[in-house]
């Protein structure tokens, strides 16, 4: 009897070991840094690859550990209830209730999974081979397991987060941990940010609206081409035919120079019609990072944007995608800072068409661009009416004070930040 006893006492104790093993084992690999172990594993820690095959395969993972967990600890507690009631008889049932819990719940949850908060990748490199050896032992019932799961998902309507998406939220949240640690400028922060960016901002959200854009009728005598393309600071220039949207070519200020060149200056006769090259039009629709590749693809600066119905939208440069990861770039002929204003009463005075991602990149606002690219399309979309100039409303904790209005469009505003909590005294 006391030798039962003993034995089984010595099961209990094994099966709360072990059941602290997979609490530890879930809580680490799980949080243990997939970037730091991708790093350690190009360095050729063996651990560490393995620790990257299970986060690969984390369903599997879950399914095992889970199931591990619950075999030990509903077999320690079926022990220990028929140790107490060959003790205290019926009574045993509740004791054993109650020892297992505090049991259980101390050793076998709190403590274990504590340990590995805290050390998480020692622990995670610690546990990772035996965990791959468990995972495959028991694949044909995670397997099972996982399949039921899925089912009810299915049926209930819910899949699975995009890996891409959960990925980059991932990156983004690592980025902005480091730059507050590390004491990254905005700058820098921003720089990492548009990169992760490229995938999911469309061309519509950054391009020059076709009302901003620069064009020249190509039907106009060639001198006065000339002389109204020398008056701006564009190397490329769209050329027209009877309207603004007949985009029929893209001059690019080289090849017009080497033709005055070529002819001594002479004007008369000049096709300058022949001189562009054919334009390019992409939708509206095309992510940042598929023009980029475009772009590099064709060797092009320049593209015309067009909606579904194939009208003109805008045009977008590749100088444009390279501001969304490095910020403004200006040269000797831009008017810097023009669109945003910042003034001494903490308030900033903007162009209707900035859009709302430079404002949140420059300023660290979190003004939402889901329904408009502009801070004037966000204000109407807000407002839900075309303001008059005097205006004043509140969004987001922001006050919009509307300056300036040109027939249906807001062309300036002024923008009151909510203030800043003050900075705690040492």
């Amino acid at each position: 009897m006391q030798t039962a006893l003993l034995l089984a006492l010595v099961a209990i104790f094994l099966l709360l070991v072990l059941s602290a093993f997979f609490s530890a084992a879930e809580t680490s690999l799980t949080t243990a840094s997939r970037t730091r172990m991708h790093a350690l594993s190009r360095k050729g820690n063996r651990r560490a690859g393995t620790v990257e095959w299970l986060n690969q395969r984390r369903d599997r993972l879950l399914s095992s550990v889970l199931l591990g967990n619950n075999l030990v600890n509903i077999l320690a507690s079926a022990l220990a209830t028929s140790v107490l009631i060959s003790i205290f008889g019926d009574a045993g049932v509740a004791y054993a209730t109650a020892l297992m819990t505090v049991l259980v719940l101390v050793f076998a949850e709190i403590l274990p999974k504590t340990y590995a908060l805290r050390h998480a990748e020692r622990t995670a490199l610690a546990l990772a081979p035996l965990v791959r050896l468990i995972v495959g032992v028991l694949a044909p019932v995670s397997a099972a397991l996982h399949a039921v799961v899925q089912g009810i998902l299915r049926i209930t309507g819910n899949g699975a987060a995009p890996v891409d998406a959960e990925a980059r939220d991932e990156i983004r949240g690592a980025i902005e941990l480091f730059a507050r640690e590390a004491g990254f400028v905005g700058g820098e922060r921003n720089m990492l940010g548009g990169i992760l960016d490229l995938p999911t901002v469309e061309v519509s959200e950054i391009m020059v609206h076709r009302t901003s854009m620069f064009v020249v009728d190509a039907n106009l005598p060639p001198a006065k081409i000339v002389a109204t393309i020398l008056e701006e600071e564009y190397s490329r220039v769209p050329l027209f035919k009877d309207q603004p949207d007949n985009i029929v070519g893209v001059l690019h200020i080289k090849d017009l120079v080497r033709a005055l060149a070529q002819r001594r200056g002479e004007l008369d006769g000049l096709d300058v019609l022949s001189l562009a090259k054919e334009p390019w039009f992409i939708p509206e629709t095309t992510t940042l990072r598929e023009q980029l590749t475009a772009f590099r693809r064709r060797k092009a600066h320049f593209a015309l944007v067009v909606d579904e119905y194939g009208a003109l939208m805008g045009v977008v440069t590749l100088e444009d995608i390279l501001e969304e990861i490095v910020g403004e770039i200006s040269d000797e002929h831009d008017v810097g800072g023009a669109g945003i204003r910042a003034q001494q009463d903490g308030s900033i005075i903007v162009d209707g068409t900035t859009t709302i991602r430079d404002l949140n990149r420059r300023f660290d606002w979190n003004l939402p661009d889901e329904e408009a690219s502009t801070i004037a399309g966000l204000v109407l979309h807000e407002a839900q009416i075309i303001p008059e100039a005097g205006q004043t409303f509140t969004f987001f904790g922001h006050r919009f004070e509307i300056l300036r209005r040109q027939r249906h469009q807001i062309s300036k505003l002024r923008i009151r930040p909510p203030a800043r909590p003050a900075e705690p005294a040492n």
